[in-house]
Parts: C-alpha cells; sequence; structure tokens
C-alpha cells in the first residue's frame, strides 16, 4: 500500500513538473525573426526623467516589456557591454575588456570556428545554416565583435545614423532577415562632446527616438509581426562627459523587447543583465545557447 501511494505521488510529481517545465516555455514565444536596434549612451535616465519626449520608445514600451534597470558589465564602456550583449557572457569569459578593443585583451576561455568567442550571429548561422542575418552599425568598432563570416551583411557607416538606418530598413524590406543588428552611434558623441542629461543630449536622443520609429515601423510594415520579435537597448547611460564608472547612471540602461506572446506594457521584475540578451534571442529562434555562455533568457 505505502509503495503504491509513493508510486502516485512520484506520478503526481512528474505531472506537476512536466505542466511546469510546459508553462515555462509557454513564456519564451518563438519567433522566426528578431530585430535588435542598439542605441550607443542611451541611457535608461533620460527615459525616466523625460516622459513623453520619446514617443516611438513609449510605442514599444506600451506594445511590450521593458526594464530600465538593465545593467551592464564593468567597466561601463561600449566594445566590452556590446560584445556582451552579443556573446551571453561577460568579459572575463569573451575577452574584451576596454571601451574600444578591437581582439580580446584577455585570452577567450574558448573560440568558435570563427575565431571568437560564441557569439549569438555564429550560433544561428551553425544551428540555422539558411538563416539570413545582417549587422549594421554606425561606430566602427562593432565590427571587431561579431563573427563577420557569419552574416549576409556586414554594412559600417562611419558614424551616420541616418545612413545606418536606411542600409537596415532596406535590408529588413528586400531580405526578411532571421536576425539582424542594428548599432546608431549616438547619443554618444553628444554626451561626450557636452554632457550626459544636457538639452543637447536630450536632444539628440529625441533623434534616436525618431530612428527608432522608422525601424519600427519598417518592421510593421515589411515584416511578418505574429513571428517577429523587436528589441530596443543601450550599452550604457553615462555621467557628466564620460562613462566607464560604477555609478547606476552609467551602469543601468534600457531594455525594451516587443513580439506577439511577450506581455504588453509589462515592466519586467526580474534582473536583467546585459548578457542575458544573446540568450533570449537564442531562445525566441529555439536555438541551442553554448554552454559557454551563462545569460539567460529573460523570457523564462
Amino acid at each position: 500500500m505505502i509503495k503504491k501511494i509513493r508510486t502516485i505521488s512520484l506520478a503526481v510529481l512528474a505531472a506537476g513538473m512536466v505542466c511546469f517545465v510546459s508553462e515555462a516555455a509557454a513564456k519564451a514565444p518563438k519567433m522566426k525573426h528578431v530585430v535588435m536596434i542598439g542605441s550607443d549612451g542611451f541611457s535608461a535616465e533620460v527615459i525616466v526623467k523625460n516622459p513623453g519626449k520619446f514617443p516611438n520608445l513609449e510605442r514599444m514600451m506600451k506594445d511590450g516589456s521593458y526594464t530600465m534597470e538593465a545593467r551592464t558589465v564593468l567597466p561601463s564602456s561600449s566594445a566590452i557591454n556590446w560584445a556582451t550583449l552579443l556573446m551571453g557572457a561577460g568579459s572575463e569569459m569573451h575577452g574584451f575588456t576596454e571601451w574600444g578593443s578591437k581582439t580580446p585583451e584577455v585570452e577567450p576561455i574558448y573560440v568558435n570556428k570563427y575565431g571568437l568567442f560564441p557569439g549569438i550571429f555564429g550560433e544561428v548561422r551553425q544551428q540555422m545554416p539558411d538563416a539570413v542575418t545582417g549587422v549594421v552599425y554606425s561606430w566602427n568598432g562593432i565590427g571587431y565583435l561579431f563573427e563577420k563570416e557569419a552574416v549576409d551583411l556586414d554594412k559600417p557607416t562611419h558614424d551616420d545614423d541616418d545612413a545606418a538606418t536606411q542600409a537596415f530598413c532596406d535590408f529588413l524590406k528586400e531580405k526578411q532577415p532571421t536576425l539582424a543588428f542594428i548599432h546608431l552611434a549616438q547619443p554618444d558623441g553628444t554626451g561626450h562632446g557636452i554632457g550626459w542629461m544636457t538639452p543637447e543630449y536630450i536632444e539628440a536622443c529625441e533623434k534616436i527616438d525618431s530612428l527608432v520609429g522608422v525601424i519600427y515601423d519598417c518592421v510593421q510594415q515589411n515584416m511578418d509581426p505574429k513571428s517577429t520579435a523587436v528589441i530596443f537597448t543601450s550599452d550604457h547611460g553615462g555621467k557628466g562627459t564620460g562613462h566607464g564608472g560604477k555609478t547606476m547612471v552609467e551602469m543601468q540602461s534600457p531594455y525594451i523587447i516587443v513580439g506577439k506572446g511577450i506581455p504588453a506594457g509589462h515592466k519586467i521584475e526580474r534582473i536583467v543583465m546585459k548578457y542575458d540578451n544573446a540568450p533570449t534571442i537564442a531562445d525566441m529562434l529555439r536555438i541551442e545557447a553554448p554552454e559557454q555562455w551563462y545569460g539567460k533568457s529573460i523570457l523564462r
């Protein structure tokens, strides 16, 4: 009798675990396309303190889930955090440690066939060989942080955000890519030149918001909204005319994610780190995250 009860209890427990796993899996909707928009130095602080000034980002927040507390790895600088966003792990793993790293200053713990620590573009190419992928970037430094041989489009625009936006939208219209990433160089330059949270910096952020609107509309008009996710994020914030430090205005940045099945108007309460981005993309595309990543999908 005891054995029978124990068997029934184990069966109930197993059923509960299956149910739990199924519910968890349901939180990560399957996507055929992921579009990632990155803006260099776009702080969370500027959004929080200026409601109404960024209608397109606010539209994305209304349409999807968001946090203003996505945290950088240290130092709170560009290359190290863009690498972390694309590579699912921090600098002690991927080796990029400086704002302008072109090669890893620390030997990566592992390199893939492309000669880099595993990134999301390399993983998509290896696991989805027929996928169309591309990267358009205003800051040339991005070109050192992804597997160039793994993408179909590799287009720098040399600090021209308008040209980047046009090229990116053309790519979305023509190819409906599986994974596409655009890097916009502003408002980082204005932050360094004049200062974070100055009127000029806020104006530069408004310009980025308008470009985000162009890209978001392009996605809505040219890609299947039922199977496309859009992400907006940045690498760091800033303080005075710099960044790289340990204050929260430098270390926190926005992370917004929109797509069918992703809760709308939802503030993300869980911790979000830069290294969670690549696993989140992998989760939506239903590819395996490499064992070297320690980031976690924010949708689980």
